[in-house]
């Protein structure tokens, strides 16, 4: 048994000022999902709570189907496993097994799209439904039958101590109160709330500071961005580079969850949709151009961010002219025999 940690307890309102992932109720309780294993349960939690990212930024596909990006290094950070583990869990909630979500491949180099399924099954064929009985209205109370009557069998059963007194003098460490003597099965209350967002009951909406929710979206932008440009492989190429490519990143995710309306790019007020949308789609090739381009620059800059910024904004539509003038260059030397 391990030692007691001593921790401390909860004041205030620290309780819900945290965030949790969710996992849904019936993958534990359906016959149905029992051959899934609790960490690939796990990783399904993981993928609905980035679902939240994408029903926000209007990830839908021409069919108005919502995915998200969510990489086996993202799984592998999360779960704490290895490459070979997150592939497994990956491949347990695919269509090659349980079907829970649906992975397609983008090509050149962009992330696969990751389509959660939803995980609400429609009841199996032939399962009778058994209709449900009116309990008969309870006896009266009287003092002499509450002080006379025997302590409940379901109350012996449920209890954690062994009962001689009688039941409204149980203990309150016994665990959970005797069921009514009724014929319904499942009485507990079940979540009937299925939606990925549910909204914040009214005590609670400003328990969670604006911050944290800041800071989870922003880590959530900075994870897609460096999966999209392939931010290891920029490290490796460039390794003396890191804190410049640490930089662009942190302004992309800054514009990504800019609440303005306009970005001012290269003097211009440009939509913040529009620049946001570009940024997302820059991949490993325009960052090493943009990387090499500002190298080679030998004027003074004033205001190196708005620079950066409209450099990478204007790095899918220059990329082309910049290296057919490299090529151009080279081939004017070659011929030159310089």
């Amino acid at each position: 048994m391990p030692s007691n940690l001593n921790l401390d307890y909860y004041y205030g309102n620290e309780a819900e000022q945290y965030s949790f992932y969710r996992i849904p109720k019936v993958l534990l309780t359906d016959p149905r999902y029992k051959g899934v294993s609790i960490e690939a349960k796990v990783l399904y939690g993981l993928l609905l709570d980035r679902m939240g990212l994408s029903v926000k930024n209007g990830w839908m596909d021409s069919d108005r189907r919502v995915y998200i990006y969510f990489t086996q290094e993202d799984a592998m950070a999360l779960m704490s496993c290895g490459k070979d583990k997150a592939t497994k869990l990956f491949r347990e909630l695919d269509k090659d097994g349980i079907g829970l979500i649906e992975r397609k491949k983008q090509g050149q180099g962009r992330p696969t799209r990751i389509y959660v399924k939803n995980f609400i099954l429609p009841p199996e064929p032939g399962q009778p439904q058994q209709p449900e009985q009116t309990p008969p209205p309870p006896a009266p109370q009287t003092a002499e039958n509450q002080q006379s009557r025997p302590l409940d069998s379901a109350a012996l059963l449920t209890a954690e101590i062994p009962q001689s007194a009688p039941l409204k003098m149980r203990g309150l460490d016994s665990g959970f109160s005797a069921p009514n003597k009724t014929e319904k099965k499942n009485t507990e209350l079940n979540d009937t709330d299925l939606s990925i967002l549910p909204p914040t009951p009214a005590p609670f909406a400003r328990a969670r500071p604006k911050s944290r929710m800041r800071m989870d979206e922003m880590d959530r932008y900075r994870e897609l961005i460096k999966e999209n440009i392939d931010y290891d492989l920029l490290l490796t190429e460039h390794p003396y580079d890191e804190e410049t490519l640490e930089g662009y990143v942190e302004l992309m995710v800054e514009v990504c969850c800019s609440r303005r309306d306009f970005i001012r790019i290269a003097g211009e007020e440009v939509a913040t949709g529009v620049v946001k949308s570009r940024f997302l789609k820059l991949s490993h090739e325009h960052i090493a151009y943009v990387l090499e381009s500002l190298s080679q620059n030998t004027t003074l800059v004033k205001n190196i961010k708005a620079y950066t910024l409209a450099a990478l904004y204007n790095a899918p539509t220059t990329i082309g002219q910049y290296y057919a003038s490299l090529v151009s260059h080279d081939l004017a030397q070659d011929a030159a025999g310089i």
